[in-house]
């Protein structure tokens, strides 16, 4: 089938982009001929081929540059006409046919392939064409000349200037042809002026005239032009041009770099004036040098930098630690790391979590993220021992949420004595309280939640906070968290709030199993995660239409959104609400939205009515430093949604670095904030070496890229050119590389190859 595109319709231009993606979606319906009528676009017919592997074939007027960059095999491209710069460049088996001349840098760097020119082409052409012998050698094909410095740098493959018409040119090559040629070979017929000193030319063989006899056949048909036949099979006027080898250049008088240096350098700067001010010790260097004299110095910096993943998660979780034990065989030390970050491995990062860690998962390079919610939900059920307190130092915790019980399974696992205070009849906080069955299944919830209680931690639940008991914990006890969560739910006071259901008292009543007479319709003013929740449970109290509206964009995350609308709900916004009636919902836009109940969902605030007022602040917020401290009292601290609503994640990092706090302030040692390694640059990571590895439940071990952690592979130490890396095996199955400076000379292949991104080339000052 063949396609035509006119690229100029009705006086306008397709730009090259467009041209490009029609192409592209005509190979993918089938087409594999194309007649275009081009307005100078770029790119035409370069890095494209069939699905079914069958020839593409492009007839082309008024192309732009790059006409067959990258041009593949099976891609046979036409030009009527002339083209602009850089025809074929890079080249990679394509043939191009150009009726007229070439541009500057025709066939620069081309590696494979056939490029036939009727006409003249301009300067550098041929520069670093060069051959891979698992591929045909590259060729250009040029009727009449080419311009100055052409074949510069040439390392590999054929040219053939046929010289037609150049009878009275000087250099049917141009001037300082050849410049750097290295390999390949360059026929041509008429004379040349100021050829490199680096080539010879010679006669042609028997075997030059045969390759020149039948090349000349096919290029003169297929440009179109043999008229020129008989003339160019005249091979007595033909001749050719190859490289000296590196044996022959020496034979030249040239002076080295280290002579130059010790003698005549040194001799004229001492006796000149200047001599008295030069501080030049005169040392001559080899070219590659060891030690302190390398340019660049190779350091194996495992772990120096955080994965994607772990930079992503609040809890800083190091899941690519975890893979790596998984794929040598250590599944109970990659199951149980995970416990010294987060008691809820299975409840949140498993299940409730966003999982922020794979947005920007190096695999999404290859296929798709790891499964870190699987991997979560393998460390359910591991056991934690009772742990007897051996410290004298006491801990109370006001509140058993995700923060609350973060910090006490940090504190009690150091040893400390523990005490938690909860106002509900459980422990568990929103996670028991409030989260929907459909997202958190209670059965996981309460597996993990029964391995803190095996800890040994005392809990007290069904027990409010009082002043008078909040007074009596900052005597009795060493340090105290509050870490009471955010319970008030936010009430805007528009017209009619009377009428509204607050979210949150409704999705812990659906939680303890009370049902709501809603009636038929819902609006659900809020369109977060928490008011996705609702518009799951209200769904299960038998409601038929539910429309949840915002005033901004949904800050839902777009699973929940897709969940929400799944079950049948619309999302409005920007909605402002002007009031509320016990028929609907106005708008100030003047919409009516019909509702036999309104539930309002905007977030939640904690609630603060055992403190003193010196703890808050003038907008009722409680006061802390930056190390999570109450500015009122050093003993008392404050974590999770009770400073800042976040994630669940936000709350056990916050818990958890609470503990490491207070430990410290117990040991009367310096507090600190975590300071987050820099996340490992994404050009560090060479995703090639694992594409082979497709995503299955066996598998996924292998799919971890290991971002910035060392996969013990070997393969800086076998590639090494110097054998300058040795493997140091140390205590507890620990290992590092290490680079003797004596023979490591900077190259670099040892950062170039690590697919981990682990060594790390740094300039030696």
């Amino acid at each position: 089938m063949k396609k035509i595109i006119d690229t100029l319709k009705n006086n306008e231009r397709m730009s090259t982009q467009d041209l490009i993606q029609e192409i592209q979606s005509a190979i993918n319906e089938g087409y594999n001929d194309f007649e275009i009528s081009a307005c100078g676009q770029h790119n035409i017919g370069g890095s494209v081929w069939s699905k079914d592997g069958g020839s593409l074939n492009f007839y082309v007027t008024n192309p732009g540059q790059r006409i067959g960059a990258m041009g593949t095999y099976g891609t046979n491209i036409y030009v009527k006409g002339s083209v602009p710069a850089d025809a074929g460049w890079l080249n990679s088996g394509a043939k191009i046919v150009i009726k007229g001349d070439s541009g500057d840098t025709t066939a620069h760097c081309a590696a494979s392939g056939k490029i036939y020119v009727a006409g003249n082409t301009g300067t550098r052409s041929g520069a670093l064409m060069k051959k891979d012998p698992k591929f045909e050698a590259p060729e250009l094909w040029v009727l009449k000349s080419t311009g100055s410095f052409s074949f510069e740098f040439m390392g590999g493959g054929i040219a053939v200037v046929c010289g037609i018409g150049c009878e009275n040119k000087n250099s049917v090559l141009g001037d300082r042809a050849c410049i750097g040629m290295v390999g390949g070979v360059v026929y041509f017929r008429g004379a040349v002026k100021n050829i490199s000193e680096d080539v010879f030319i010679l006669d042609l063989d028997e075997e030059d005239t045969e390759f020149l006899t039948k090349g000349l056949n096919t290029f003169l048909r297929e440009t179109g032009k043999t008229e020129h036949l008989q003339e160019l099979l005249k091979f007595e006027k033909w001749h050719k041009i190859v490289a000296k080898t590196y044996e022959e250049r020496q034979k030249t008088n040239h002076i080295s770099t280290k002579t130059f240096r010790l003698n005549k350098w040194s001799e004229e700067v001492q006796g000149s004036i200047f001599g008295n001010f030069v501080t030049d010790d005169f040392k001559a260097c080899d070219l590659v040098q060891t030690g302190d004299a390398r340019l660049r110095v190779p350091n194996w910096k495992n772990y120096a930098y955080s994965a994607p993943c772990e930079y992503n998660c609040p809890i800083k979780i190091p899941t690519q630690k975890r893979f790596s034990l998984l794929r040598n065989g250590k599944i109970k030390e990659a199951l149980n790391m995970v416990l010294d970050y987060s008691p809820f491995p299975a409840s949140v990062c498993g299940q409730v979590c966003p999982n922020l860690c794979l947005n920007n998962c190096s695999r999404l390079q290859v296929d798709e993220p790891m499964d870190v919610k699987m991997l979560g939900t393998l460390s359910k059920d591991i056991k934690m021992p009772q742990i007897k307190p051996d410290k004298k130092e006491r801990a109370a915790i006001i509140g058993s949420g995700a923060a609350g019980i973060s910090a006490a399974w940090q504190l009690i696992k150091k040893g400390y004595y523990v005490e938690i205070f909860e106002q509900d009849n459980k422990i568990g906080g929103k996670l028991s309280q409030v989260i929907p069955s459909e997202r958190l299944n209670p059965d996981i919830l309460e597996t993990e939640l029964q391995r803190f209680k095996n800890t040994g931690v005392k809990i007290n639940t069904s027990v409010k906070v009082t002043k008078e008991l909040f007074a009596e914990l900052e005597r009795k006890f060493d340090a105290v968290v509050i870490a009471i969560g955010a319970h008030g739910a936010v009430v805007i006071p528009f017209e009619g709030y009377e009428h509204l259901i607050k979210g949150l008292d409704f999705l812990k009543g659906c939680k303890n199993g009370k049902k709501y007479n809603l009636g038929e319709k819902v609006v659900i003013i809020g369109a977060g995660n928490a008011a996705m929740d609702v518009v799951t449970e209200v769904y299960k109290q038998g409601v038929s239409q539910v429309t949840a509206i915002d005033i901004q964009e949904p800050s839902a995350f777009e699973k929940e959104i897709k969940a929400a609308k799944d079950l049948g709900a619309k999302i409005l916004w920007p909605c402002f609400t002007q009031k509320v009636t016990d028929k609907g919902v106005y708008l100030k836009d003047g919409t009516f939205l019909e509702a036999d109940s309104v539930i309002i969902s905007v977030g939640d605030r904690p609630v603060f009515d055992f403190l003193d007022r010196s703890y808050l602040d003038e907008k009722s917020k409680i006061k802390v430093n930056e190390f999570m401290q109450t500015e009122a009292n050093s003993k008392v601290f404050a974590i999770g949604d009770t400073v800042n609503a976040g994630l669940f994640t936000n709350a056990i990092a916050s818990g958890k670095q609470c503990a490491e706090n207070i430990i410290k302030f117990l040991n009367k040692q310096e507090l600190t904030i975590v300071h987050e390694k820099k996340l490992i640059p994404e050009n560090r990571i060479k995703s090639e070496y694992y594409e082979c590895y497709q995503p299955t439940c066996d598998n996924e071990q292998n799919r971890c890229l290991s971002c910035g952690y060392c996969r013990d592979c070997g393969l800086c130490k076998e590639s090494c050119p110097q054998n300058a890396i040795t493997r140091i095996e140390k205590e507890n199955g620990k290992f590092e590389y290490v680079s003797n400076p004596e023979k490591c000379i900077g190259c670099g292949i040892c950062a170039g190859l690590c697919p981990c991104g682990i060594w790390e080339l740094e300039n030696n000052f």
